[in-house]
């Protein structure tokens, strides 16, 4: 286990998973493997990717490095890896979550999730990101969400993947899947920051025994480096780093804005995944346990809560927008 990290508990399978991981989103296939390797030697051994990332293959590469270098095993890392919306349909699931296993090289994954609730129509040519011809057409494609997650359960029984659940999920969505599911999913995976606190959809998964993992725990932050084309409300959203309250705070524990905002979410139970291209601030993430915030402090900084999604589709999707957070 990497130090000052702790480890939470999945149910269903008991297997441990750290509370502070690494996110692969926005990171480039052909820094991944440097980056994650780095990341490895810096005490990361949660990994978050995606299909839709595009640099599974890369990150591996880091990952195995660092296993062939003897500084860790496999078994000391921790995978999170997801199906995206174009791959619904349960052959093709199934199919594809067998070659991301086989793009890692780890020999399994820890954990696989249904990326987004929303099904779309495949393209061969393009498989990835929200439009069928790559540019402008969102085309959806008639599978329910119970052929999608009887794939998981399929690929879950041949140890191929440990664990499994879902990403940008309601309350309502996952209750669907418990009204069928052999297999339970054992994590959800939202967007988590003081300006979308999700409060009841925290609670709610917390009443069901299941695990929350907020990304971009930095809020608008993580959305002002995308291109122009992937329009949001970050531009126009005071930043993070620059609220009073939570400067204020890291004067106060002499911390750093983010350990701040990383520590509000850990404090209450919710797993983060941060990513920094710079070993300084890899370091800074990762050490975010040795201080408590006051609970007036938590709760003061979860009223800066606007229910605001930057990861949006009917934001960034402005051609025909999927209106997924209503």
């Amino acid at each position: 286990m990497s130090p000052n990290t702790p480890y939470l508990t999945l149910p269903g399978s008991g297997q441990k998973i750290p509370q502070v991981g690494f996110g692969l989103w926005k990171v480039a296939p052909e820094a991944a493997a440097d980056l994650v390797y780095n990341a490895i030697k810096a005490g990361y051994r949660l990994f978050d990717g995606a299909y839709d990332y595009g640099n599974e293959k890369e990150a591996g590469e880091g990952i195995r490095r660092a296993i062939d270098e003897g500084l860790v095993e496999r078994k000391d890392i921790f995978v999170t890896t997801k199906l995206w919306n174009t791959c619904h349909k349960k052959d093709r699931a199934i199919e594809v979550a067998k070659q991301q296993v086989a793009d890692w090289g780890l020999s399994y994954i820890d954990l696989y999730l249904i990326h987004f609730p929303v099904a779309l129509e495949y393209n061969p040519s393009c498989t990835r990101g929200w439009y069928y011809d790559g540019h402008s057409q969102v085309r959806l494609e008639r599978t329910p969400i119970r052929d999608t997650w009887e794939a998981l359960e399929a690929v879950h029984a041949t140890g191929l993947v440990r664990n499994i659940g879902v990403s940008n999920f309601n309350s309502q969505a996952i209750l669907d899947i418990f009204t069928y599911a052999k297999v339970n999913p054992c994590m959800l995976q939202i967007e988590h920051h003081p300006y979308l606190v999700q409060r009841n959809l925290v609670d709610f998964c917390k009443d069901q025994g299941m695990l929350v993992t907020g990304y971009s725990s930095f809020g608008p932050q993580s959305f002002l480096e995308l291109p122009k084309t992937f329009p949001t409300k970050a531009a126009q959203t005071p930043s993070l780093f620059e609220q009073p309250l939570i400067i204020d705070l890291a004067r106060k524990y002499n911390r750093s804005v983010g350990q701040v905002l990383l520590r509000w979410a850990t404090q209450r139970g919710i797993c983060v995944i941060p990513k920094s291209n710079r070993t300084d601030r890899m370091a800074e993430n990762l050490d975010v346990v040795g201080f408590d915030l006051e609970q007036r402090e938590l709760d003061a900084i979860a009223e800066l809560d606007m229910g605001l999604h930057f990861n949006d589709p009917g934001v960034y999707l402005p051609g025909k927008p999927l209106r997924l957070f209503t």
